[in-house]
């Protein structure tokens, strides 16, 4: 059996999770022959995890400028796109135009139009795109996709989808790149992209019209000054006020964070510990959307970013009941520990009140692993050997654009006051 070969640009947070698979339970079905980034400190902070940590070889590193030269000296099948949200069309792009399939890490792009040449440049090559939503193959969200394909509830008229991120990992999207949203697109693309993907997958439709309200009401100086907070800091490492903090992040405390950022930062200037109280950030932290689909669903969406618990509940309403689920996750703090601890499941509970009948919990396969128990299960489909999947988790760029055109649209929906009609973001034919 011939590895299909893949390179990766991106070495920061998200990377390990890709490359470490390919080193371990994959490397025999993929070959990773190359790291990308503007970075070689991290480049080789990378090198030495494949090499120490997963008994793998190094591989080649290339700086951002010889992305063109090393698709050319690599050959790869496809490439891992896991840098900055906003520049993942750059690579997209033109991985393709050079012959290349592409996997990229969620959101598949910042704003519409990075989108609109995303769609543009897929149709001009023939290539293809795989956006990893590896929470919809968490097997509660599969079982809710399966509760509502069987007609149990009905007809979905209505989704009440409320997500907590807490003072850990809520936190933590306002010390790093993520708190400007020329990088992220703000929470609503980059965190929600998430949230409105698996209620595209849950209700086999797509967004039609997006409204929406946000604010920035918890993290930001002004913020803590009117709570009354009067010292202040540009960065937790090394700052004597910064220990008493609840809400810093001490890189030096951390040998893995140490050495990806604090190492790495006399080469680009990022600074992954900035006060989440801090001048600067332009994200929302408070937000609330409404959208109509195409089946004529409505959704009510609330995200909140610094809350006691991390997780959600949902509830779909139907023509024959209500679906209600409540997911507690574990909290963490990105690259900071166990990548299979990030986003797992701490308990569920998933109830079916159909309308003349007595509620019910259906019975639930038991993940393991991040995000639900999802990552495993999105690993193998790209990585290994797929299996039929008759609920068709498996995700392209129409998917990618689909859910973060609803952030998108809320976004712009904040800036105006104005409703915003997806149709009129983008076109996909």
């Amino acid at each position: 059996m011939q590895k299909k070969k893949y390179v990766q640009v991106g070495t920061g947070g998200r990377a390990q999770f890709f490359y470490s698979a390919i080193a371990t339970m994959f490397n025999e079905t993929s070959e990773l022959t190359a790291f990308c980034d503007i970075n070689q400190t991290r480049m080789d902070y990378a090198n030495r995890l494949l090499t120490d940590k997963y008994g793998y070889h190094a591989v080649r590193t290339y700086k951002i400028d010889q992305f063109d030269e090393m698709i050319e000296k690599e050959k790869p099948d496809a490439v891992i796109v896991t840098s900055v949200d906003r520049t993942h069309h750059t690579y997209i792009i033109r991985a393709m135009e050079l012959g290349c399939d592409v996997i990229t890490e969620k959101p598949m792009t910042v704003d519409e139009r990075k989108c609109q040449d995303i769609l543009d440049a897929v149709k001009r090559t023939g290539r293809n795109v795989r956006v990893t939503f590896n929470y919809r193959y968490a097997p509660h969200h599969t079982k809710a996709r399966e509760i509502i394909a069987s007609g149990a509830i009905g007809d979905v008229h209505s989704v009440h989808f409320e997500w907590l991120l807490n003072t850990r990992h809520g936190a933590d999207y306002f010390r790093r790149w993520h708190r400007d949203k020329r990088n992220s697109g703000g929470l609503l693309v980059h965190k929600s992209t998430h949230h409105f993907d698996l209620v595209n997958f849950w209700i086999g439709s797509e967004p039609e019209t997006v409204f929406a309200f946000g604010d920035l009401m918890f993290y930001g100086r002004e913020n803590a000054e009117k709570r009354g907070i009067t010292q202040f800091y540009e960065r937790s490492t090394g700052n004597p006020i910064a220990a008493e903090d609840h809400f810093a992040l001490h890189l030096d405390q951390n040998p893995n964070l140490k050495a990806m950022y604090l190492d790495a930062e006399h080469e680009d200037g990022y600074r992954r510990d900035q006060s989440v109280f801090g001048d600067g950030i332009n994200i929302e932290d408070t937000m609330g959307v409404m959208v109509r689909y195409k089946n004529n669903a409505i959704l009510t969406y609330s995200l909140n970013a610094y809350m006691p618990w991390e997780g959600y509940r949902i509830a779909f309403n139907g023509s024959k009941g209500r679906l209600e689920m409540t997911i507690v996750e574990q909290s963490y703090v990105n690259s900071g520990g166990d990548k299979s601890k990030e986003g797992a499941l701490k308990n569920k509970t998933i109830v079916v009140y159909p309308m003349f009948g007595a509620p019910y919990e259906p019975e639930v396969e038991e993940g393991k692993g991040g995000h639900g128990g999802g990552d495993p299960v999105l690993l193998n489909d790209i990585f290994g050997t797929p299996v039929d999947d008759p609920f068709r988790r498996r995700a392209n760029h129409i998917d990618g654009a689909k859910s973060i055109l609803t952030g998108i649209a809320a976004n712009k929906a904040i800036r105006t006051g104005l409703p915003v009609r997806v149709a009129d973001l983008v076109k996909f034919d």
